[in-house]
């Protein structure tokens, strides 16, 4: 789990949920373009992707943090051992 110091926010990207929408509407999404621009351009992975958690605070108000999450670089371990066939 990462520590509140590891977080990094994602500037110009304000989400929202507003209790009277109808049921389908799941939150509304605002972007401040030039912040939004900057932040996807300084943090797009190698291929071109940003990945985005959408969060609650416990004060109840919704964020969006840069998700940094990589897998672990696969191993091909070979193990030679006696075998008994």
């Amino acid at each position: 789990m990462s520590n509140t110091k590891d977080k990094t926010f994602a500037d110009g990207f304000l989400f929202d949920r507003k209790p009277n929408a109808p049921e389908f509407v799941v939150g509304k999404l605002s972007l401040v373009v030039d912040d939004a621009v900057k932040f996807l351009r300084d943090h797009k992975d190698a291929k071109g992707w940003v990945n985005l958690d959408i969060k609650q605070s416990k004060g109840g108000k919704y964020y969006l943090e840069l998700n940094t999450w990589k897998p672990e670089a696969a191993t091909t371990e070979v193990v030679e051992e006696d075998l008994p066939f």
